[in-house]
């Protein structure tokens, strides 16, 4: 229905907009359409298909309003051809309410009285703005209800403000001066300076919402939401009542000098803060967006991080009074033991912990440390590598493991053992392969989002899952492994479905072959069809299941093999091969040429994992804030990145603060146009603030500086000088060391 409208909106072609929106109908998930259907869709990616879903899904619910506002207005028996002309010409939500405004059952207004008290005529007397005596017109409208002339005029200029407010090309013209020119305003409530002392850098803050960045909107309407900050959203009030007066004002009669009163007021009253609501919620949506689409980001890239594969792991969660607790897991990642050791206490203790470490070591054949980077995560990663091992030691993020140990999933793999032994393995398990663990945990507790706890949570919630989803299945999942949480992600699984792979695999064994599929309860042509290509069978007897070719391309790649007279497995990894199979020989109704590139370039190197292995980091040899010196230059790694900054760990608790303004040389807006999460960096300190735990960092000035001048940006600015003034809360770091406290929680 809308496939015209969304084609335009993101340049892209109605056809392809079609067969999305029919693909997802049918149920497909946005995965499958993007990996399989490439053919049918002009090889949109995964992005391009969720833009035309969610433009689809606004185009409905506008549908929907405008069905029930012309079914409202009919019932009212007010419908005519030229309001029908003008629903049908609205575009936007705004629009529709704009029209539908007049027709809202609406309280006992100021109007609706003045109309009872029969003041219409006296209104449009005014609007008319006739040369007339208004004292002698106005006097008669005087009546049991109206004692004055004074009060007939007051309920006149009522009637007009409210018509003001209603006019839909009035509202219009003040939308686009809001958008445009109104200004965000921020004051301290009085007596709250203390109490608020966290929104300080918001006392008396003042912004165009044009150019206010997603974070700071955020941090603003969080401190009025919570009592401390007043504030306001609008442009300069003479610049508002001269568009309006331009539309009713003629001349410079009585009766004009009573619209302007009326304008004024209906300004004030009706206009402005009607207005101001709207543009605070659109500007929320608007940072809401931003800050969601960050996480996303984030947690896409955390997903992803490089997994350390299947090894035999001792994970330490380390702790000072109460211990560390140690386990050890097999390559499959599965608790073989677990133990407690003393490392930060006295002597006798501290030799039957290097006891016992070295122990486990040899009797499980350990092939790399875990451990943990929170409390006590360095002191313990030195005392492991004192130890001399000859094995890599990895620091593992536990943001979120916490969350995990006393969750349900954890209660129900280990319900046996308290939460240390499960945060334990859960932080060996994050080495092995960080998204298979991760996706047990609530995105909102691994620690990259910002302001997380602010936004819009059902659509933070869909966004999230769509990028785990998204991440899971680019990745593809081993069906004889998997837990049922990261089954729960594959493409047309589900977590019922899920429940029931691991329930068939417990009774009848491993799967052998991807057509075992079909045999799991409910799990019928259509979940097959969206979720085998996603699924890996390692080792089957057809190299195919291991591969990300799709069940349904088994026969095109038999007949390619057949054609070159040698088998199936003869192909895999045979480069010389594979180049030579003509692609056009084999594109059909079925199988196009993007199919048939992407299968050929899966049987050079099926299965393959697109992460890269992870590879150890080494931190310079400082453990608290007070290791830490301005001027010092340290190895670091990022942890997590905003549109004002990116935090970096480098190995003291607190994560420093590099602001995008010490990033690069060039002018970038954005940290991840040449940041990734978990980047090793080198930084600079430039600032430390023990007392408030806070760290200001910088990148450039690591690096030399280019020998070239810098290029001039298309506002024929330096680039460099112009990212320092776009930037200019660096040097105080306001904005972004605000946001510390959310990070932190502090």
């Amino acid at each position: 229905m809308f496939s015209q409208l969304i084609a335009q909106k993101l340049l892209l072609k109605p056809q392809q907009v079609e067969t999305v929106l029919q693909l997802l109908a049918e149920g497909s998930t946005i995965p499958f359409i993007a990996r399989y259907r490439k053919d049918a869709t002009g090889a949109l990616d995964e992005v391009q298909i969720q833009q035309i879903q969610d433009e689809n899904k606004l185009m409905n619910e506008f549908a929907e309003r405008k069905t029930f506002i012309e079914k409202t207005i009919t019932e009212q028996g007010k419908m005519t051809e030229a309001l029908q002309a003008k629903i049908d010409a609205a575009i936007t939500i705004s629009q529709l309410e704009d029209i539908y405004l007049p027709y809202k059952q609406k309280r006992k207004t100021k109007a609706v009285v003045a109309r009872e008290n029969g003041l219409q005529p006296l209104a449009d007397l005014l609007l008319a703005q006739n040369d007339i005596d208004l004292e002698k017109e106005a006097t008669a409208f005087i009546n049991e209800k109206v004692l004055t002339t004074e009060a007939a005029l007051q309920g006149a200029r009522d009637i007009i403000a409210e018509t003001v407010n209603e006019d839909t090309i009035v509202r219009e013209k003040l939308r686009r001066l809001f958008e445009q020119e109104a200004t965000l305003k921020s004051t301290v409530i009085a007596d709250k300076e203390t109490e608020a002392a966290k929104y300080k850098d918001y006392f008396a803050f003042s912004e165009k919402i044009a150019t206010v960045p997603s974070h700071r909107t955020l941090a603003v309407l969080r401190g009025f939401l919570e009592g401390y900050l007043r504030i306001s959203i609008e442009p300069m009030e003479e610049t508002a009542l001269e568009i309006v007066e331009v539309l009713y004002v003629k001349g410079m009669s009585p009766c004009s000098d009573q619209l302007r009163k009326a304008i004024k007021d209906g300004y004030r009253r009706l206009l402005q803060p009607s207005l101001e609501t709207e543009c605070r919620t659109n500007l929320k949506t608007e940072a809401d967006e931003e800050a969601i689409n960050v996480f996303a980001e984030n947690l896409r890239q955390l997903l992803l991080s490089s997994p350390l594969g299947s090894k035999k792991i001792l994970a330490i969660d380390p702790g000072y009074r109460t211990g560390c607790k140690v386990v050890c897991l097999d390559e499959k990642g599965e608790l073989l033991i677990n133990d407690l050791i003393y490392v930060h206490e006295n002597n006798n203790k501290l030799y039957d912990a290097e006891h016992k470490i070295k122990s486990l070591v040899k009797l499980y054949g350990i092939q790399a440390f875990a451990i943990g980077d929170g409390t006590a995560g360095r002191e313990t990663e030195q005392f492991v590598k004192k130890l001399d091992l000859g094995l890599p030691v990895f620091l593992v993020n536990e943001d979120g493991a916490s969350i995990y140990s006393a969750s349900e999933i954890a209660r129900q793999e280990f319900p046996d053992y308290d939460i240390t032994v499960r945060g334990a393995v859960s932080i060996g398990r994050r080495l092995m392969d960080p998204l298979a663990e991760l996706v047990k945990i609530d995105p909102k507790s691994i620690g990259v989002g910002q302001y997380q706890h602010d936004v819009n949570q059902p659509r933070l919630k869909e966004r999230l899952d769509q990028t785990v989803m998204s991440c899971v299945n680019s990745v593809g999942v081993n069906v004889n492994t998997a837990s049922k949480h990261l089954l729960s992600y594959v493409s047309g699984i589900g977590s019922t479905l899920a429940e029931n792979i691991v329930s068939y695999r417990r009774q009848e064994g491993q799967f052998t072959s991807r057509k075992q599929l079909l045999k799991v309860a409910r799990l019928g042509g259509k979940a097959y069809e969206q979720c085998a290509g996603f699924l890996r069978i390692p080792n089957a007897a057809d190299v195919l299941d291991s591969s990300a070719v799709h069940p349904e391309a088994y026969e095109l790649v038999e007949t390619m093999a057949k054609d070159l007279n040698v088998k199936v497995n003869d192909m895999i990894g045979n480069e010389t091969l594979l180049k030579s199979i003509p692609t056009k020989k084999y594109i059909s109704e079925k199988f196009g040429e993007h199919t048939i590139n992407d299968i050929l370039n899966e049987l050079k190197k099926p299965g393959l994992d697109p992460r890269s292995e992870a590879q150890l980091f080494e931190f310079a040899n400082i453990y608290s804030i007070d290791d830490v010196h301005v001027g010092m230059e340290v190895p670091g790694m990022v942890t997590n990145l905003t549109r004002f900054g990116a935090f970096v760990d480098i190995g003291v608790k607190q994560d420093g603060l590099v602001h995008v303004s010490e990033i690069a040389h060039k002018y970038i807006q954005d940290p991840s146009e040449v940041l990734k999460l978990n980047q090793p960096v080198k930084v600079k300190v430039l600032e430390v603030d023990v007392a408030r735990k806070r760290i200001a960092l910088s990148i450039k000035q690591t690096e030399p500086a280019p020998a070239h001048q810098p290029k001039k940006d298309f506002r024929g600015n330096n680039s460099f000088q112009q990212n320092k003034k776009e930037a200019a809360p660096s040097n105080n770091m306001h904005d972004a060391l605000a946001a510390l406290k959310n990070k932190f929680g502090k």
